[in-house]
């Protein structure tokens, strides 16, 4: 029997960076939303029991991709294996919809999609809190997925603790396909200068967490054209906001009116980008 499992995209609404940690990493206060029912920007895994572990992949970004054990969807396989200490056989396909190196948390996603559905599969009976830990190992985004909905991320962002449900504004995100990859834009950091913002702390009841990603400065050094990208979405009236490390940017309106509109004008304008709603 087939079993199936979304693995949608995730969206920042606050990335504010606290410090430099002796190990290397950063300091992160994260404030995440996983984007449901916006099925062009979710993937998909399928999974069946089978004699052997294999992966396939489809789907428009899918091209590229590798289908071997750096692939985070069988490395999250493995690491199921690992922790049951027994083989978990399957034939895995992955539908890719979300843009790689657009700072959506795709590959995260569908690692997290990965130990969910082995878990249910076999049967293995794996807590949450297992699978958290199990999450952390692969990847500092991993457990937010895990977790889902609304989450406050502190650590590298791997520690992750639910929040309540923080509607979003009527919003695009705009897909301009630019690549930015993550750690280039980390070290770029100590060029750019470190924001060091004061931490959230806790948010009165009813309030949103500021709309901020620190990492902005950093992604435009490291990839100039994301700048135009943003200045084409204040055109438009939005108030433009950097997707993670890039190089997707989110844009948020006063009404959904405003927001349809400036989505027809930015398609005109630019016809290769990818622009999605929500909220």
């Amino acid at each position: 029997m087939d079993l199936s499992l979304s693995a949608p995209a995730k969206f920042n609404r606050y990335l504010g960076i606290l410090g430099r940690r002796a190990d290397g990493f950063h300091e992160l206060e994260l404030v995440t939303t996983v984007l449901q029912n916006v099925p062009e920007l979710t993937d998909n895994l399928v999974a069946k029991a089978a004699e052997t572990l294999s992966l396939s992949l489809s789907g428009p970004r899918s091209v590229g991709l590798a289908v071997d054990e750096s692939n985070l969807v069988l490395r999250a396989w493995r690491l199921l294996e690992r922790e049951t200490r027994r083989a978990l056989p399957a034939r895995l396909h992955l539908e890719k919809r979300i843009p790689p190196g657009g700072g959506l948390g795709g590959g995260s996603s569908d690692a997290a999609a990965a130990l969910l559905l082995g878990n249910q599969l076999y049967d293995l009976g794996l807590p949450t809190s297992t699978l958290l830990n199990l999450a952390a190992v692969l990847g500092s985004d991993v457990p937010l997925f895990i977790l889902g909905g609304s989450a406050l991320g502190l650590g590298r962002g791997e520690r992750v603790f639910p929040l309540r449900d923080i509607p979003l504004e009527p919003m695009l995100i705009v897909d301009p396909g630019l690549f930015v990859g993550t750690a280039s834009v980390y070290r770029a950091l100590a060029l750019v200068g470190y924001p060091f913002p004061e931490p959230l702390g806790g948010l009165p009841e009813g309030q949103a967490p500021p709309w901020r990603n620190d990492l902005t400065g950093a992604a435009i050094y490291v990839c100039p054209p994301l700048a135009e990208v943003a200045e084409a979405l204040r055109t438009t009236g939005g108030d433009p906001l950097l997707c993670g490390s890039g190089g997707c940017w989110a844009a948020r309106y006063g009404s959904p009116g405003e927001r349809d509109a400036s989505a027809g004008m930015l398609g005109g304008l630019h016809p290769s980008w990818g622009i999605y709603s929500i909220g």
